[in-house]
């Protein structure tokens, strides 16, 4: 599916913008009484990328191989 998509952002570019963008929002949400909530971060990415191919900006492929970010 990549080869019909204009352009698919890498991996890397996907954990600095879920960093920057969607993180602070989980961490305010479910983490206020200061301990990492990993569910609750790792539903967060995979709602994010499964949003990043539906929307054409990941290939399937990439949605279906890319592994959790470390900080997850």
């Amino acid at each position: 599916m990549s080869e019909r998509l204009d352009t698919v952002i890498t991996f890397d570019q996907a954990c600095e913008i879920f960093r920057e963008d969607i993180l602070p929002l989980v961490v305010q949400t479910y983490e206020l009484d200061g301990f990492r909530d990993g569910p609750a971060r790792a539903e967060a990415w995979c709602n994010w990328t499964d949003s990043l191919c539906k929307d054409g900006q990941i290939s399937d492929w990439q949605y279906a191989n890319w592994s959790h970010p470390d900080y997850l």
